[in-house]
Formats: C-alpha cells, structure tokens, sequence
C-alpha cells in the first residue's frame, strides 16, 4: 500500500483492492459460508415518503440472507468518518431487524468499525480509529475485530455481541 500511496492519493477502487480485499480474504469472509456482493443497490426513502435515495454498497457481505458486514471504501484523502452517515443509510436498510448490522469504513490508511443495533432507530456504536501505517498491532487488532464479526455471525450467534458493547 505504501508503495502505491507513494504517487499520491488513491481512489476508492484502489483502496477496495489493496486493503478492503486483503482484510476479507484474510479473515474469511470469501470463504463459506459467507457471499460477497459488490456494488449492492439499496434504496433509501426519505421521510416524507416523495423522495427516493439510491446508493450503492461497495461491498455487502452476507450469510445467507442475513447481513454480516456492509464494507464503505473512501479515497485516501477523505476523512475515514466522512463515510460514516452513508454506511448508517445503507445499514438502515437491512430489513433482519433481529441481528445487529456491522459495518468497516475504510479510506486505505484508517479502519473505522460501526455497529447498528437490531431494532435500534437509528442507535449506533463506533469504534476507535485504527492507523494501519501508524503502528503494526493496528492491522492485527482490525483483523481480530473482523474475525470476531466473522465468527458470531457465521454460527447464528450475533447476539453474543451485545447491541451496547462497542465493535472496538
């Protein structure tokens, strides 16, 4: 990534290949029985039921039919919490009101993680932001943390996370 980042800023495709993709791969979440989609469509509306917002996930992760982690790639000069209101929106959608949503913001130097409670309107749990090129324990920790998601929800057990504990 270093070396990539050495000419500069780089774009959201290329934050997706060189740090979202390794992380999945790394903590299984390509392997079953998970199923990525990339570039999932969800629609929005607004409250007053006449406008209609249409965004795309970067990448949706599922078991099942059930979300486990919706993935939010930013260009590396964007605020890594600058994603955080969209991610919200689209994590709003999940219609399984009965598991809670996770979700990685990532703009390729820092992972930020959220959580949105099952039944919650709205209520959310953030995670410290983690500097991947600050300090080396940093990718270990977001991979333990993806791990943990990884394993609570692949065996039905997400409600072994606790709405009010924090992703972190």
């Amino acid at each position: 990534m270093l070396y990539h980042r050495a000419d500069g800023e780089l774009l959201e495709g290329s934050v997706m290949l060189l740090v979202a993709s390794p992380l999945l791969e790394l903590t299984g979440f390509y392997d079953p029985p998970f199923k990525l989609r990339a570039e999932a469509a969800v629609e929005i509306s607004v409250d007053d039921g006449e406008e209609v917002l249409r965004g795309h996930i970067d990448a949706l992760v599922l078991n099942q039919s059930f979300w486990v982690l919706v993935l939010e790639a930013k260009k590396t000069m964007i605020s890594t919490r600058s994603a955080l209101p969209q991610t919200l929106a689209y994590m709003m959608t999940n219609t399984d009101a009965d598991r809670p949503t996770f979700g990685l913001m990532t703009n390729g130097d820092d992972v930020l993680f959220v959580k949105l409670a099952p039944q919650s309107l709205g209520q959310y749990d953030l995670s410290r932001v983690f500097s991947l090129y600050t300090l080396g324990e940093e990718w270990q920790s977001v991979l333990q943390i993806l791990k943990r998601i990884g394993s609570a929800m692949a065996i039905g057990r997400s409600k072994t996370i606790a709405p009010s504990t924090p992703v972190q």
